[in-house]
């Protein structure tokens, strides 16, 4: 029943969502509806993912997970680029990398301790995840140093961002293949020798559950343009900076899939594929989705720079600190669960204040 419900409200919305964009009906109108449809397919997308996942595996299903995950996100951020919106698609992708690593891995991490006190996971893959995660701080920091105290032109400025975005994206193929080939077991997750077999059953099929994943996916591409074609008006009309709207506000529509997905598989006592999720979805964010919006803003001839604003940066490097020390030791409980979302509220409210 629960899951009829579920498939009705998404149909319904969708519809609406589809009726208030073509027919031009009032923008505040769109937005609400757009922002329901936005999460209802995020969920879809995301149950679809985790049936996937079942049949790949936990390390390739988690990766799938944070792929189709972000498909909201970069297609978002794809539309906004289209617009011109550049400063709303980096604090979008700021919201992303932050979302992910303070709400969707904060409240994976409370809602798993508190059933299940204390859970493990794999510590190498902790640490190779901390060190990719300062990595990434690294290529968004330098750029905006070197332009803040030197004088560069806009085409060096260019140039020095399509340089990183490459080296980003090299990086990250690079880490796929260390992480899914030839060192896949080494990072394989804890597994714990009390806890019950899991023999629970996808709903789904295989081919089933591909076919829905593309279904979901093509559904996300729409609801998320008729979402962005409302943004403007929605920050007009409320009085609100394009920072708050990008980085709170379209990130945690964005990250619906990825908040269902964590918080159910950390429940289920998961913990290492929540991690991977929340984590891996972050650094596909930072290493993969903004270099390749980069080259894509590049082809549209316009090139979106690499140099993010001083509040960006310094809330990206509180996360991924906090995120880090949080996770290095491959164990977590529900207040360090707590600590996380402590940490995104006060962003949060700094970043509505601006």
């Amino acid at each position: 029943m629960k899951k009829h419900l579920s498939t009705i409200l998404l149909a319904i919305f969708f519809v609406f969502s589809a009726i208030a964009h073509y027919a031009h009906l009032n923008p505040i109108l769109q937005f609400v509806v757009s922002a329901i449809a936005v999460i209802l397919v995020a969920g879809f997308l995301g149950r679809a993912t985790e049936s996937v996942a079942h049949y790949a595996g936990q390390r390739l299903g988690g990766f799938l997970n944070a792929t189709f995950g972000n498909a909201a996100e970069l297609i978002i951020a794809i539309m906004l680029l289209r617009e011109g919106l550049y400063d709303m698609v980096k604090a979008s992708l700021t919201g992303s990398i932050i979302g992910n690593l303070l709400l969707v891995l904060g409240l994976s991490i409370f809602a798993g301790g508190v059933k299940h006190k204390v859970q493990n996971f794999n510590v190498a893959l902790a640490n190779m995840n901390g060190s990719l995660m300062i990595v990434a701080v690294i290529a968004l920091f330098v750029p905006a140093l070197f332009l803040n105290t030197h004088s560069i032109t806009p085409q060096e400025v260019d140039t020095l961002s399509l340089i990183v975005a490459g080296l980003l994206i090299a990086a990250y193929i690079a880490w796929l293949i260390f992480s899914m080939v030839t060192h896949k077991k080494y990072l394989e997750d804890v597994k714990d020798p009390k806890a019950p077999e899991d023999h629970e059953q996808p709903k789904w099929s295989k081919n089933k559950s591909i076919l829905f994943l593309v279904v979901a996916t093509v559904m996300t591409a729409f609801v998320s343009e008729w979402l962005v074609g409302t943004l403007e008006t929605f920050t007009t009309d409320f009085g609100f900076s394009e920072l708050f709207v990008g980085a709170f506000v379209v990130a945690i529509i964005g990250n619906a899939a990825e908040h269902s997905a964590a918080i159910m598989l950390a429940m289920k006592n998961k913990i290492g594929a929540s991690v991977e999720i929340a984590v891996g979805s972050s650094l596909q964010i930072a290493l993969f989705v903004a270099p390749v919006l980069i080259f894509i803003s590049f082809f549209l001839g316009n090139t979106m720079d690499i140099v993010f604003t001083t509040l960006e940066l310094v809330a990206i490097m509180v996360s991924v600190f906090i995120a880090k020390s949080i996770i290095q030791d491959g164990s977590t409980n529900w207040y360090e669960g707590l600590l996380l979302l402590v940490t995104y509220i006060i962003l949060g409210v700094s970043f509505y204040l601006v």
